[in-house]
């Protein structure tokens, strides 16, 4: 089905076929967020190079996801004023700027300040272009769409981290982040030449975005969604952040490069996150997310091990599992959300990326003053909690809302 046969009551989006438009989308969401996790990789170089603690290194590192979290209720309150064109491009022009000045960060709290606004740009982006794609795609590809968006992010991590370690293993620290401002650049290109039909809303139908977060917040089920977000990128930074320095230390004891090449545990990731919207629609929302959850869970025992093999399924599984559940929720939130589906983007996002920075600060401490099984036992809890919150996810809805 051509993109261009959509239903008339929504904007055209890109004119190319489904298979094409996915890959375009997965590509916008790579140059969105490549920066967020990449520099996750470079843990063990900045704790030196900034002679801090792990926790220290860790919060500074994923302060980004403070910016994130703003940037989302940003897009809440006034995403439907913002031409999602306009509103993507210039967001990842301006990403450019804080990335170059990573290169150039005299110290922590310079460096985490800087990732915070790179955190806002990356967060504005992100959900201007989820509500874009959900504005712009008729009912029945939704999923399909929302999980090629996701599975750009999924291939961000892997091709950013990738990228990281290269960059700081041949030249510098400050070298990884010249090579990420220039995909921020040309993140921004792409986006100006491949969203179209994505003006902001008119005046005459806008109304207080502030009446609209109501009914968001007020639904039981979106509350669960928004509480299973801030769930997974909980689990998916403590899980990524904090395994960087297991990796590095004795008993594995891996090098910058080779610290870099395990991050191909994302790989699979790749080819399964494109058929959660499809698994979603067969299974029911409930059981799908709650799948994905508990393959993350399974995962957590095999990182206590002292083998490389069998740490890198473990974090196979995690990844597979996190970002699995993941692009179910977020399309899950902006179809049950109706005329809403902006302001519940939004609040999602926000909800997700504050998960991240929870993580980051509460395991890091956890990490520091209890080591690498007590991050994994709170890991483990997290994950309970978020297979319960599925049960207050209303499937017959969901249905109805996609048909």
């Amino acid at each position: 089905m051509a993109v261009s046969d959509l239903d008339e009551k929504r904007p055209s989006s890109i004119n190319q076929t489904v298979p094409l438009h996915s890959i375009i989308v997965a590509l916008v969401a790579f140059l969105t967020v490549v920066d967020l996790f990449a520099a996750q990789a470079l843990l063990p170089s900045l704790i030196a190079l900034y002679d801090t603690t792990p926790a220290a290194m860790g919060v500074a590192v994923n302060a980004c996801t403070l910016g994130m979290a703003a940037g989302g209720m940003t897009v809440a309150l006034y995403g439907q004023r913002v031409s999602r064109r306009i509103g993507v491009t210039a967001c990842l022009a301006c990403l450019t700027l804080p990335t170059l000045g990573l290169a150039l960060a005299p110290n922590l709290a310079v460096f985490a300040m800087l990732r915070v606004v790179q955190g806002l740009f990356m967060s504005a982006a992100f959900g201007l272009t989820l509500a874009h794609i959900g504005e712009s795609s008729p009912r029945d590809t939704l999923p399909t769409a929302f999980a090629a968006y996701i599975t750009g992010n999924v291939a961000s991590n892997l091709g950013g981290r990738l990228l990281a370690a290269a960059a700081v293993d041949h030249a510098s620290v400050a070298s990884s982040f010249i090579v990420f401002a220039g995909l921020n650049l040309f993140g921004a290109i792409l986006a100006a030449i491949v969203i179209r039909g994505s003006a902001s809303m008119p005046a005459s139908s806008r109304i207080n975005q502030a009446a609209r977060l109501a009914p968001v917040l007020k639904s039981p089920q979106l509350r669960a969604a928004f509480g299973i977000g801030f769930v997974i990128l909980f689990v998916f930074i403590g899980v990524f952040t904090y395994i960087n320095i297991v990796l590095v230390r004795p008993p594995l004891g891996l090098g910058m490069m080779q610290l870099g090449f395990v991050y191909f545990v994302f790989l699979p990731a790749i080819f399964t996150t494109p058929i959660a919207g499809v698994v979603a629609r067969k299974i029911g929302t409930r059981a799908a997310i709650a799948a994905g959850l508990g393959i993350a869970l399974i995962g957590l025992p095999f990182l206590a091990a002292s083998h490389i093999s069998y740490v890198a399924f473990g974090m196979v599984l995690v990844g597979i599992g996190t970002f699995f559940a993941q692009a179910i929720v977020t399309g899950y939130a902006s179809r049950i959300a109706g005329d809403n589906a902006a302001a519940a983007t939004g609040v999602y996002l926000a909800s997700y990326f504050s998960g991240g920075l929870a993580g980051a600060a509460v395991l890091g401490q956890i990490f520091d003053r209890v080591g690498w099984n007590g991050c994994l036992s709170a890991i483990g809890l997290a994950l309970a909690l978020a297979i319960g919150l599925t049960a207050k996810l209303t499937d017959a809805h969901d249905l109805k809302a996609s048909s």
